[in-house]
């Protein structure tokens, strides 16, 4: 009976570690500091690290100053990566917003309104997997915040009411512009419910010429599901105004423990 209880649990299916690349970066409608609005570029930058899903700021849909293109369709075909898109203003005859990029299948999405003067928003991706498909379930939101730091804090308090509103426990990236440097209210108010994926030190992500602060991030929750594999800027100085963010993170197994033959999470580096 014993060696059949053996034999039994070592048929068990384990949960896998998932890895996920994620890029977060601010396109400002794909212009550059040389003045150039140029989505090849924009593309070559983002397909350079292979990722799974890219959170994007910024982006244009046939305005007038983008000559009328739909950039997130433009760039979904450059890239190969699924688009979806989430609306703050309307802008020169088009729309203008946050956006996602996604290598793996998108289950759902919702583009939800956040306080504030000017409108502002975050864009919710849920990645589902079949059961009979390889992966694991976890949300990204995407998000550009204000200027006005009342109103990023409230916009703080909003996000943090959308992600309880998923399961318990439900793993989370939120990655984007926060127009906030560490150490500030509205970046310590997201330490109270999301971990940076980075080290100690800040990311300098603006201006992307000459970086001196951070204000671009990439941010899991909860803290127990993820390794921080890899976190860096890219050294992209001329794209857009701001410099990408790219993370590798590990989604680790329900209980928190790494599956057999792993090693124990690692801390940001």
């Amino acid at each position: 009976m014993k060696l059949l209880a053996l034999f039994a649990a070592l048929c068990l299916p384990v949960a896998a570690q998932q890895t996920v690349r994620v890029l977060s970066y601010n396109i400002r409608h794909g212009e550059g500091i040389d003045g150039r609005i140029d989505l090849p570029r924009i593309a070559a930058i983002i397909k350079s690290v292979d990722p799974d899903v890219v959170a994007l700021q910024e982006v244009d849909i046939r305005t007038r100053r983008s000559g009328g293109v739909d950039q997130l369709l433009e760039l979904a075909r450059l890239t190969g990566l699924q688009p979806v898109f989430g609306r703050t203003i309307p802008h020169q005859g088009g729309l203008y917003g946050n956006a996602v990029l996604s290598r793996l299948p998108v289950n759902g999405f919702f583009n939800h309104v956040l306080p504030g003067k000017e409108p502002r928003g975050v864009v919710q991706a849920m990645f589902d997997p079949l059961p009979a498909a390889s992966g694991a379930a976890f949300d990204l939101l995407c998000t550009h915040l204000d200027l006005n730091e009342p109103d990023r804090l409230a916009a703080v308090a909003r996000i943090g009411r959308i992600a309880n509103d998923r399961p318990e426990a439900r793993p989370m990236v939120l990655a984007g512009d926060m127009n906030a440097v560490p150490g500030s209210k509205p970046i310590q108010a997201l330490l109270n419910d999301w971990t940076p994926a980075q080290g100690a030190q800040p990311l300098l992500t603006s201006p992307s010429s000459n970086p001196r602060r951070q204000i671009d991030y990439i941010f899991v929750r909860p803290a127990a599901r993820w390794r921080v594999v890899e976190s860096r800027v890219l050294d992209e100085p001329v794209a857009s105004d701001h410099r990408p963010v790219f993370a590798v993170l590990e989604l680790l197994p329900e209980s928190g423990s790494p599956a057999p033959g792993q090693s124990a999470p690692l801390e940001p580096r």
